[in-house]
């Protein structure tokens, strides 16, 4: 089968997002000029380099710029936000944390997780999460759109990494035992449960 996006999909349901897989969910927690918090997952998440570290993600808003999502308006006035990892245990917390909510209201409170202060910038940290990265915010850049849903990708420098000791064995990270939560297509998402070596040749 091959057909062309621009012109549609043969399928009830758009294909794409199931086949790119799985994406790591950035928690994206940010704060507001009023300093209420915000917390919000995004799947179009990863990391771009590491010489400084640097994370991305995209967020995108059926509605006209004016009226971006709390988490981009937060950044955009602060320059700073707080990447966080939705597990096994805290997975309903995350789906929950994604309503669109007011913008007065704080998602930490509404989903009863406890909050971390960061080390380094303003914005709290989700206690919950087996990793924290600290960001402060490098740029932005609007993507194409073919209709009235405008995406903005944020880019930021990871400033400050926490990690729970109790993930850190014998001088490495053991990333499977955090059981990150990752997106697949529709409403499906996947957990890191194995993994394997190869050695570059």
């Amino acid at each position: 089968m091959f057909y062309e996006p621009k012109k549609g999909h043969p399928f009830s349901i758009d294909p794409y997002k199931s086949l790119i897989f799985p994406r790591p969910i950035g928690w994206i927690s940010s704060i507001s000029k009023k300093g209420i918090a915000n917390l919000a997952p995004f799947s179009y998440f990863n990391a771009l380099a590491d010489d400084p570290p640097q994370v991305m993600f995209a967020a995108g808003a059926p509605v006209k710029p004016l009226n971006k999502k709390d988490t981009l308006s937060n950044i955009l006035v602060t320059k700073e936000f707080v990447v966080n990892f939705a597990t096994t245990t805290t997975r309903k917390q995350m789906n929950l944390s994604s309503v669109e909510a007011p913008q007065d209201v704080d998602e930490f409170l509404l989903t009863k997780l406890k909050k971390r202060k960061s080390k380094l910038v303003r914005a709290p940290s989700v206690a919950d999460s087996p990793v924290n990265l600290e960001c402060k915010l490098l740029k932005t850049l609007k993507l194409k759109s073919n209709t009235k849903k405008y995406t903005t990708m944020i880019i930021g420098e990871v400033i400050g990494i926490y990690i729970k000791d109790t993930f850190i064995q014998k001088g490495r990270v053991n990333s499977v035992a955090m059981r990150y939560v990752a997106r697949m297509g529709y409403s499906e998402y996947t957990t890191v449960s194995s993994r394997f070596r190869m050695k570059r040749p």
